[in-house]
């Protein structure tokens, strides 16, 4: 697992950290080939989100997201974003490429080992879709499991160092 990669989910939510290594782990592990999976963004603050959200709206450029601050569930340290590193060097969003020649493209190996965790993929959205996004649905608390969304989490108690009590 590279640094850049490390770093980031050390940022996510405390209840997702071992679960994103253990993701990250197994999608090296499938990616038997030059290709290996990098966090690109974990946790977003809402300033943040708010100047992404502007993009394509009152700062130039193509829109980059329909989530207002407090609208994406990056803001609680629950979703990442991937890109794969080709040989160490080379950054790819590529989704059909096989870099290791198993005949399945290598993002849908690292899709497939979201999936059995449990987490939503963007590329899986009926409009809007997002190849590279995929964020955790549940998450168990004492009172059974709470669903991701945002309007849930935004009212939601914070601890000392603003993530969601659960």
């Amino acid at each position: 697992m590279d640094k850049v990669t490390l770093e980031r989910i050390q940022k996510l939510h405390p209840m997702v950290r071992d679960e994103v290594k253990q993701i990250v782990q197994e999608c090296n592990e499938a990616l038997t080939g030059r290709a290996k999976i990098r966090i690109t963004q974990g946790l977003r603050s809402f300033e943040e989100q708010e100047k992404l959200y502007a993009i394509g709206r009152i700062t130039s450029g193509k829109k980059v997201t329909n989530a207002k601050a407090g609208q994406s569930i990056h803001n609680y340290g629950l979703a990442v974003d991937i890109c794969l590193i080709i040989d160490r060097k080379t950054v790819s969003w590529d989704t059909a490429k096989d870099w290791d020649n198993d005949k399945v493209a290598d993002w849908y190996e690292c899709v497939k080992v979201f999936a059995r965790h449990g987490w939503d993929w963007g590329g899986n959205w009926r409009t809007f879709k997002d190849l590279p996004h995929f964020e955790k649905k549940n998450i168990p608390s004492k009172k059974g499991l709470v669903k991701t969304s945002w309007r849930t989490l935004l009212k939601m108690p914070r601890d000392q160092q603003n993530y969601v009590i659960f």
